[in-house]
């Protein structure tokens, strides 16, 4: 007669270790006979799969996830999320946070909340909060707001000793950051205001996106730009499929980076690539992903290959906006590149710029934001890596002082631009640095952390994103495609300027068309 099973209690990070095995095509019946515990077990963890890993995402410790088996709420459960949602904004700031601030403005939260009773944060209170989230410290040791030359020192030679450690080459070593990019704004003869720019005397909504950048410290492996939009499918995407689009494309209907989405990007996009990469160059399938402390970016216990060899190390907050490789001219170079390219366009195109404005799409910029971080030298992706690494080696015959596109450039492009012949050098400059601040996290007021605290949210920007996303597709049939490429084809014939390469291209997009049109029917 079989004993009574006996009892399992999971930590965090076996919970964790699970729904990864599930997301991966495991079995409840398989993870509860190897973990010890019962189907149902299994399936309740499945049903809270978001609240573990929000929760997991908030720690501060890979040790204390190993060692806690429980989230046990906060009997003040609204006061303690508005305490954490500050608590990590200001630590991605890099703002200084001691024992004292926080009691000041957990007591603030408190009142503000409207919760009944008394309320003393004392020091028990505190270590409690930290414990609950597994905060390891809060004060900070001589934090200051813009950075700490000596913690820039301390960091860069532990980080230099954890690479030797690990037997890691630079090309193993990655940094990715996110940005808001305000994609449909172009310069004005009188003025540009952040998130809406007047064009030669007309205003245009603000539409800005989130775009994560991603290299290694070579800067020869770029990855595809991740960017993050309003809608699922924006109406000028048609029956365009996302796969196919030459970025990495998420919704979120503030357009932000959020802990979702950036841990499907990690387990999906970014794991995949660096190991095909780093094959592909005969070196060892690990790597270090460096980040700075955004309150979008999961704790390292998430962001951790099965495998293990591919993880996530975070800089310290007091640091990280003077040594951020990313930060270092790497996405202001990006960004300088697409508002080139969007005046090139327009240029060679000849219209004027309130038709080029209306006319301008979000898959237009996506895929004019792809070209431009293609354009993105490898030089200066490893020269903005020097303060961390300093022995990388320069690659020979490159240029280090050259600017990839200075306000010059910009200038001599607008000199034949109507309408934008005389903007100054001055509202350029202002142009090309318009979001140059712009976060790619949503900052929330102190009223909006109580708001969200409080369950409320914002239900017109919610149906707002209904309507932008239910838009019927159209489909395109083997035999009208087939059509359109004919008409081209006789269109290029009769074009003495037209080269032959264009033609060819065209031909063997026919072929293909013609491939795909006798399978279908012979299939029938």
């Amino acid at each position: 007669m079989s004993g009574k099973r006996k009892r399992v209690v999971l930590t965090i990070k076996d919970k964790l270790d699970i729904i990864k095995k599930l997301e991966d095509g495991g079995s409840s019946k398989q993870l509860a006979v190897i973990y010890g515990i019962g189907e149902t077990t299994v399936r309740d963890i499945r049903k809270n799969k978001e609240k573990i890993i929000t929760y997991a995402s908030s720690s501060d410790s890979t040790s204390l996830l190993a060692k806690r088996k429980s989230m046990k709420p906060s009997m003040y459960e609204e006061l303690d999320k508005a305490m954490l949602e500050w608590f990590n904004q200001q630590r991605a700031k890099g703002n200084p946070i001691s024992g004292p601030i926080c009691a000041k403005r957990a007591e603030f939260f408190f009142y503000a909340l409207g919760m009944d009773g008394d309320f003393n944060p004392s020091a028990g209170w505190l270590t409690r909060f930290k414990q609950r989230h597994s905060i390891r410290e809060i004060n900070i040791r001589n934090e200051r707001l813009n950075g700490d030359e000596t913690a820039v020192e301390d960091f860069c030679n532990n980080f230099r000793d954890f690479i030797e450690r690990e037997n890691l080459q630079p090309e193993q070593i990655y940094n990715a950051d996110e940005t808001g990019l305000f994609w449909k704004c172009l310069p004005s003869r009188t003025s540009v205001i952040k998130g809406k720019c007047t064009v030669s005397g007309h205003k245009s909504i603000e539409e800005r996106v989130t775009i994560m950048c991603c290299a290694n410290a070579t800067g020869l492996h770029k990855l595809k730009l991740c960017v993050v939009g309003k809608a699922k499918k924006p109406r000028s995407f048609k029956s365009t499929d996302t796969s196919n689009l030459p970025v990495s494309y998420f919704s979120q209907k503030g357009a932000w980076m959020d802990l979702s989405i950036f841990r499907q990007w990690f387990d999906k996009i970014f794991v995949p690539q660096v190991r095909e990469y780093l094959r592909s160059k005969g070196l060892q399938e690990k790597a270090v992903l460096l980040l700075d402390n955004s309150p979008t970016h999961p704790n390292e216990n998430v962001l951790r290959s099965d495998d293990g060899q591919i993880f996530a190390k975070y800089l310290p907050p007091n640091v990280a906006s003077l040594i951020q490789p990313s930060d270092q001219g790497v996405i202001a170079t990006m960004k300088r590149n697409y508002r080139a390219g969007l005046l090139q366009n327009n240029l060679e195109e000849g219209n004027d710029l309130k038709s080029f404005w209306k006319k301008l799409t979000l898959l237009d910029a996506l895929y004019e934001i792809a070209m431009a971080w293609n354009l993105v030298k490898p030089v200066t992706i490893s020269r903005a890596w020097k303060k961390i690494l300093p022995t990388i080696e320069e690659k020979e015959g490159l240029d280090f002082d050259e600017e990839d596109v200075s306000v010059a450039t910009v200038a001599t492009i607008l000199q034949h631009t109507k309408g934008l012949e005389n903007v100054t050098t001055e509202n350029i400059e202002k142009w090309l640095e318009v979001d140059s601040t712009e976060p790619g996290y949503e900052v929330l007021t102190d009223s909006e952390i109580i708001r969200r605290a409080q369950g409320q949210t914002d239900e017109s920007s919610e149906n707002e994103e209904e309507e932008i996303e239910l838009i019927p597709e159209k489909h395109i049939n083997h035999a009208a495609a087939l059509q359109w490429t004919e008409n081209l084809l006789d269109y290029l014939e009769q074009q003495g300027d037209m080269i032959l390469p264009d033609k060819l291209v065209i031909r063997k997009l026919r072929a293909t068309i013609r491939n795909k049109q006798k399978m279908t029917t012979s299939s029938q």
